[in-house]
């Protein structure tokens, strides 16, 4: 009898993709002692007139601030993620990312132009509340989708008010609004039947 032989696959290319620039950002944010997030990894009240402050509306979401903060997120992006690139497909994630990404920097921006923004908490909540349509059907709402929308954005709201600390109680919140609202929208669309393409 053959032994079967195990290989290792590349399983989810947007997930793992994005694991492996985080890592890079917070690998060059240690050995430039900040700088690189300041350049590129973090997103803050910076001119509009240089090409960089549109760039970290993007990029904001690579850099963490310590290896805590990294390995708290990846934790959630790779138990979460790989199950929602194989729901949704690849592009709707990537999507979801660049979506929450440019909303939180926006936001970030205009209103809390003194605080800078970096990490991916905003892209892990929402992951949490898209994850939670996976078994939506049109006219119902899942009660874990209620339950997850009270326990994770309610604790954000509740600490964005009671508690004083460097967390970004917005991101989490705008980000668990953006997963809920396009798991929503996907779940929709891929009710409608075959033939429509997300």
């Amino acid at each position: 009898m053959k032994e079967k032989k195990f290989k290792i696959t590349w399983n989810s290319p947007v997930v793992l993709g994005f694991v492996a620039v985080c890592l890079v950002a917070t690998v060059l944010n240690y050995i430039t002692k900040g700088g690189s997030n300041r350049l590129l990894f973090m997103t803050y009240h910076s001119s509009l007139k240089s090409p960089l402050t549109y760039l970290r509306f993007f990029t904001h979401v690579f850099g963490h601030a310590d290896w805590a903060h990294f390995v708290g997120n990846m934790s959630y992006i790779l138990l979460l993620g790989p199950m929602l690139e194989e729901k949704y497909t690849s592009k709707a994630l990537l999507e979801v990312i660049g979506i929450t990404a440019v909303i939180t920097a926006l936001i970030n921006y205009i209103f809390f132009w003194n605080i800078g923004l970096c990490g991916a908490s905003g892209v892990v909540f929402a992951f949490i509340l898209l994850s939670s349509f996976t078994s939506f059907k049109e006219g119902e709402i899942p009660l874990t989708v209620i339950l997850v929308a009270v326990f994770f954005i309610g604790q954000q709201v509740i600490q964005g008010i009671m508690v004083i600390d460097n967390i970004s109680n917005m991101a989490h919140i705008v980000g668990g609004i953006v997963g809920g609202l396009t798991g929503y929208v996907l779940n929709k669309k891929s009710e409608s039947g075959p033939g429509v393409t997300v």
